[in-house]
């Protein structure tokens, strides 16, 4: 049984660099807009614009229905680390391949939404495509595009677009609804799988005998971007959420691990603690963690 969650979860995996390249690569159609903006009278660059614009929704919607995979498969996975009768931590000693998969999935999105941050030439795309398709049904343009990214479809990803980190939120949507879904589950199973791999994470980083033997920087981000990762979905099913005194979770290490690092590192890990986590500016939320962190 824990296999075929395992080949699931790594068919959406091996899918995972393609779609980060896809979005490394996504240079925007800000210059074609711009003209066609600028001369509204002048068809051909009406044209080219559009034509500019519709290939790259159709990549966008790519990236959109990835999220949708990227939830079922961390869905999955929260299944298996979480039911009875193992603990947690026996979850996570017995089934190391699929605690490995969840953090690559978090290590994954982490990156996509670092990404994301650093092209605001997306939301400028897609909302001239959302303008513009509606104009030139009156016009009769090609609308083929209709038939891949219908009114329905454009909502969704609109919505989906206009987070900072899109993928994050979907993950801790998906985290939450599984929480919910799950009545008869206790809330615990959950939240101590997150807290337990947000606190190996930790002493990975902070443990001079086991960074020095991390081969590449890249296994620094990974149980960086992991730890984070974690501690947002920790924050979002948790009542109390991360930052609170009673949380599992050591929040000042977390935060004081990450501040050792290079700050070019951990900016976008910080701001997604900052803006993508649900707790932070509760009273309950110490101060001096609210200073580590501004």
């Amino acid at each position: 049984a824990k296999r075929e969650v395992w080949n699931q979860v790594n068919t959406v995996l091996q899918d995972s660099e393609s779609v980060l390249a896809d979005l490394q690569a996504y240079k925007g159609a800000g210059k074609e807009i711009r003209d066609a903006i600028q001369n509204p009278s002048d068809m051909q660059l009406q044209e080219q614009a559009w034509n500019s614009v519709c290939p790259l929704v159709i990549r966008l919607k790519k990236f959109y229905n990835f999220s949708l995979r990227l939830e079922r498969a961390l869905q999955s996975l929260l299944e298996s680390l979480t039911c009875p009768p193992y603990t947690p931590t026996q979850h996570l000693e017995k089934e190391q391949a699929l605690a490995k998969q969840f953090a690559e999935i978090l290590h994954f999105t982490l990156r996509f939404d670092e990404l994301k941050m650093r092209i605001p030439a997306i939301q400028n795309d897609f909302s001239y495509y959302r303008r513009t398709i509606s104009r030139n049904r009156i016009n009769n343009l090609n609308l083929d595009i209709e038939n891949e990214v219908n009114n329905e479809m454009a909502n969704r990803m609109s919505l989906f677009y206009a987070e900072a980190t899109p993928m994050l939120k979907t993950l801790s949507t998906a985290t939450t609804n599984f929480v919910t879904e799950n009545k008869t589950l206790p809330l615990e199973n959950t939240t101590d799988v997150l807290s337990t791999m947000a606190s190996v994470c930790k002493v990975m980083l902070e443990t001079p005998d086991y960074t020095s033997r991390f081969n590449s920087e890249d296994t620094l981000l990974f149980c960086m971007r992991v730890m984070v990762g974690v501690i947002i979905l920790y924050d979002h099913v948790h009542p109390n959420g991360a930052f609170n005194k009673s949380s599992k979770i050591d929040m000042k290490g977390c935060i004081k691990v990450l501040k050792e690092q290079p700050a070019d590192n951990v900016e976008g890990l910080l701001n997604a603690l900052k803006f993508t986590t649900k707790h932070l500016n509760d009273e309950s939320t110490p101060k001096n963690i609210r200073t580590m962190l501004q």
